[in-house]
């Protein structure tokens, strides 16, 4: 019944608590850090051009007049969005939605579903607001970054599927 979106703790709003915090951080972790490996390591081996995330929360920064220093647009990819932001929007409200719209869709799907939203607020919105064209453009950049936000949003969910069933 974990492996699908309508077990109960799916379905459910987490409790607010200590081992939900750890349990966002954790996920986002792991979700970033494969990310990062995808778009820094493995996609320029493979030739397909390499994703600069700092660049672009950089350039987000800027664009709301805060400072936009590397080490600001660090925080911004790694903590603020990578570690918090988006695994609070797969536990609190991409997969509530899914668990019920969609019921009996498998987490895989659904978390693959969500880093494709992920990507189209991230590449669409968040790069045209940075100064850069929607979607960069449909460069070849653009699809690696497809890949690397749908592969955060299955880590991500395959990192809570985990630690929810240790916990159980």
């Amino acid at each position: 019944m974990a492996s699908t979106t309508t077990n109960q703790t799916a379905s459910a709003l987490p409790r607010i608590s200590a081992d939900t915090i750890v349990l966002i951080l954790l996920s986002g972790a792991a979700a970033s850090m494969s990310f990062d490996i995808w778009g820094k390591v493995v996609a320029p081996l493979l030739g397909f051009g390499g994703l600069a995330p700092v660049g672009l929360a950089r350039g987000f920064l800027g664009a709301l007049g805060l400072p936009n220093g590397a080490p600001y647009g660090n925080l911004m990819h790694l903590f603020l969005v990578g570690m918090i932001a988006y695994p609070v929007g797969w536990l609190f409200i991409a997969r509530p939605i899914f668990a019920r719209v969609l019921p009996g869709l498998h987490w895989t799907i659904a978390s693959a579903l969500y880093g494709a939203a992920l990507w189209v607020f991230a590449i669409g919105f968040i790069a045209w607001f940075a100064g850069n064209p929607a979607f960069l453009g449909f460069a070849r950049i653009t699809w690696v970054a497809l890949a690397g936000h749908v592969l955060y949003g299955v880590v991500a969910a395959a990192t809570v599927v985990y630690l929810e069933k240790r916990t159980a």
